[in-house]
Formats: C-alpha cells, structure tokens, sequence
C-alpha cells in the first residue's frame, strides 16, 4: 500500500508531469511506471554486481551489455552503460532528457526481446514516451531516486495507489489483492516447480510474482536444473487481462522478478478466444466482483456449466474448466458467492460441492480491500476432483494484521498465521467446536442447506451470562450520585 513519504512522492510526480501538459491520467500513470522501470532495471544489475563482487565471480550483463545500443530510428549509437539509471540520472536536465528520450526509453522496448516475441516486447511495442521537458523528467526522476525500491512489488502498489486515484479503481475493478493476502493464498496451496500456474484475470500480476517467488524460495536447487529453468521462464506462468497497461505492468513485473517469457496474452478470458480447457496445476486468482458480459460472448462450456451473466461466477465455472483433474484452485469471491440464492448461484456451489473437492472456505473481513473497497469476501480453496466433497474447512478471519478502516495501520491482532498453520494441519481440526474460529462441516449437512457456503449459517454463537446488579443496588447508587451533584451546586453557589 502507497502511504507516507512514498505516496507524497508519487503525488509530487503525478502533479508535476500533470501540470507539465499531459491531460491523459492514463498516460501519467503509464509514464511513472516506464521510469520505474527504467530505475528497477539498474537497481536489480546493481545488486547482481554487488553480489558477484562478494563471491569474487565475474558478472556479464544481460541486460546492459557490452558494446554499444543503436536505436532502430537509426540515431547514434550509444555505449548501454550510458543507458543506466545511475548514469543518466546524474546528467544536466537537457543531456538526460535527450539520452532517455532517444535512447533509455526505446532501449527499455527491447530488454528481453532478442529478436523473440514475447509477452514483454508484445506489450511494449506501441509504448510511448510523453514526459514533455527536460524539467518535468528531471523532478521526477530526482524524486524517484529518493524512493527506495528494495520492495520489487512496489510498482503494482503505485499502479494501484494512481487507480485509485483516477476514482476507476472501483469501476474497473482493478484495485489490486493487497500482497499479505496473496502471499497467504500461495503459501496455502504451496506451488512447485511442477506446476502450471494460471491466473485468468491477472492485472499487475500479483498472484504470478508471489508464486514465482515462492518456487525461487522454495525450490533453489531445483531450479538450478536445466529442464527446470526453462519451465519456470518459459511454460510455468500463465495470465490473461483486457487492459493493455495492466499487461505491459505485468510484463515488467515478471521480468523484474526473472522470469523471462511468461504466456501473457491479451483476451477476455471468459469468452470464446480462450479455448484452454484441462490444462493448468494451479489457479490463484481474484476475478471482478461486479460487472457482467453479453451471454453471446461468453464461452459456450461455461454457460453450461452456470449460465449467468455475474462475472464473479462465471469465473469460479471458467477454474473449474481450465483445471487438469488433481489440479488446485485458490481464489477470492464476495460473500453473495457463497449464499445467494438465485439458480446460477446453487449451480456453481453445487458443482464445486458434488464434482470437484472443495476443501476450504476463510471468510475475511470487509476490511481487508480499504481504501479501494469494503465488500465483504472470502477465500475458496478446492481441486478438480470427481470424488466431490466429503468435509469443508471454514475459518472465520477476523484479523490480518492491519486496521480494517482507510488507514490500514499495522496492529497486533493477525490470524493469517494460524490459518496457514491449521491448513497446513487439517487432521488435528476434527474436533474442533463450532464456537471455534475454525472447523469442519460435513457435506451432506452443507447440501441439506442448500449448498450455503457462508460461515454464519455453521458457526455457532456463544452466549455467556452477565451478571447485572440488583435493582436496589442501582437505585443506591443513583441516589449517592444525586447527593453528591447537589452538593457541589451547593458549593458552587456559596461561591458565587
């Protein structure tokens, strides 16, 4: 989350490439995220040299080689150690807006390309460089050299911070799962390097990076394997979204956190061009929660399987589809999900009760989406699985370690520990009682009411008496207190 000094800067940027002449919010956003990019690129080299320095082991560039960079306009060469932050941001403002203009921001268009299509120069090639002046750039890039960016996903928390300020967040639905929860989601479904991940709705990528991070923690010596490798850069990440500065963010993100050519595309994932059917391990994901499509654009298998137009179910039908039997799903869907009672809704509970292996529902708090959202959601965990259901996990979230007002300041009070460590542990939860934050509830108690999902219609409320106090003593206590005020009047008129 952008707070503090951090959202003070990228408003002075905002303003000041605003106020330059770019009228396009859009395009302000896009333009602070390319020049991100251009410092993230240098910081990840800076610290890969600094490391090889330790080790005392040569380290050759792949990304600010030898030689020199020409652009395809044909300009002058330039040698691309001219084309680092850390170089050019120490220029006069008109040598460094000329070096970025002409030569940092068409470098950046190619970085991982080779001569190769994919998703990363896809999704930069009609990228445009519209920061006006030389004053404009150099404010903004002395106030982004100001910033630390140790934290790599910190450019999918400026493109949610800038959303919300457009006021599209909400309307477009792209405010962003906020990192503690995605890394909850990753570490309850534990990816391997076996894995085909898939997130179909996938904005800045969040879901894909927290997986990928977690195989790099994970999985180091197996990803020192050849055939391992080139999975996890080549066949491992999959995503799909409709907004093409969502892509080129996501691209950039993927890059930053090395992979190299994750499938990428751009398509509605719910409609007739998506014809990837059985083949993913793993789907993390948090689709729109509002909006609705044309029946006629949506693919013909997923209407038969839950024919609505409500977008939030329409997803959770298009999971179902996409897993390969065995395969795991993790995702977010509001709480009408789980208990709404229209024939699309009990359809979908249905299928994922009597088909597939639903094996956990965390109710969360409306908190966790502020400031961008308060709805009210939870998170499902199942596998395709003909077997079905046998018990479902509920777990009443109540906490996650931050304030569930606007100003979701960190606090004491955080369950995401204890749900990774029970999840983790499912066999001690078969005693647990329904007053407990959680417990197992069988299926055929589920289907008797109606496929309901939601925690409040199996949790069992506990009533504890409280002792009051006698209506005599109260009425010697009202008549101490009356005494007591009209002796201080008493006091009080003395004075006067």
């Amino acid at each position: 989350m952008v707070i503090g000094e951090l959202r003070t800067k990228i408003d002075k940027i905002w303003d000041t490439i605003w106020t330059g002449g770019i009228s396009s919010p859009t395009s302000v956003l896009e333009q602070i995220t390319y020049l991100m990019f251009m410092k993230l690129l240098d910081d990840n080299e800076i610290r890969k040299e600094g490391n090889a320095a330790a080790l005392d082991i040569e380290y050759k560039s792949k990304i600010f080689k030898s030689g020199e960079f020409t652009p395809d306009e044909g300009k002058t060469s330039i040698p691309y150690s001219e084309l680092r932050w850390s170089k050019f941001h120490n220029d006069e403002p008109t040598v460094m807006f000329d070096t970025v203009r002409n030569f940092v921001f068409p470098f950046i268009k190619t970085v991982n390309g080779d001569g190769k299509d994919t998703a990363f120069s896809r999704f930069m090639s009609d990228a445009v460089f519209l920061i006006p002046t030389a004053k404009v750039l150099a404010v903004c890039v002395d106030t982004l050299n100001e910033i630390d960016m140790s934290n790599k996903d910190i450019m999918g928390d400026v493109y949610e911070y800038c959303l919300n300020k457009m006021s599209s967040a909400g309307d477009l639905g792209q405010f962003r799962t906020p990192r503690h929860i995605v890394d909850m989601m990753v570490e309850l479904v534990s990816p391997n390097v076996t894995d085909k991940i898939l997130d179909p709705a996938m904005g800045s990528a969040g879901f894909l990076l927290g997986s990928a991070k977690y195989i790099q923690n994970h999985f180091e010596k197996e990803l020192m394997r050849k055939d391992v490798a080139e999975h996890y850069n080549k066949t491992m990440f999959s995503g799909f979204d409709t907004d093409p500065s969502m892509l080129r963010i996501g691209a950039m993100n993927m890059l930053l956190h090395g992979v190299e050519e994750p499938k990428i595309e751009r398509q509605d994932s719910l409609s007739d061009d998506n014809k990837i059917r059985d083949e993913y391990s793993l789907i993390l994901a948090n689709p729109p929660f509002k909006g609705s499509v044309f029946p006629e654009d949506i693919s013909k298998d997923i209407l038969a399987l839950c024919k609505t137009k409500k977008t939030e179910l329409l997803f959770l039908a298009l999971f179902i589809k996409s897993l390969r039997i065995g395969g795991r799903c993790a995702c977010i869907v509001p709480d009408g999900v789980l208990f709404g009672s229209s024939t699309a809704h009990k359809a979908i509970r249905k299928e994922l009760i009597e088909n597939n292996c639903l094996q956990a529902v965390i109710s969360m708090p409306s908190g966790v989406f502020k400031p961008y959202a308060g709805v009210s959601t939870a998170v499902l965990i199942f596998k395709r699985d003909p077997a079905g259901t046998k018990n479902v996990w509920f777990y009443d979230m109540q906490a996650d370690g931050l304030s569930l007002d606007d100003k979701r300041a960190p606090v004491t009070e955080n369950d995401i520990p204890d749900i990774i460590e029970r999840f983790n542990n499912l066999e001690k939860e078969t005693d647990r009682e329904r007053t407990e934050k959680s417990f197992f509830v069988p299926k055929d108690e589920i289907v008797g009411n109606d496929y309901d999902l939601s925690i409040n219609k199996y949790k069992k409320t506990e009533y504890k008496p409280i002792e009051y106090p006698s209506t005599a003593e109260i009425l010697a206590d009202l008549n101490e207190l009356e005494m007591e005020i009209t002796k201080g009047l008493e006091e009080l008129g003395e004075l006067l």
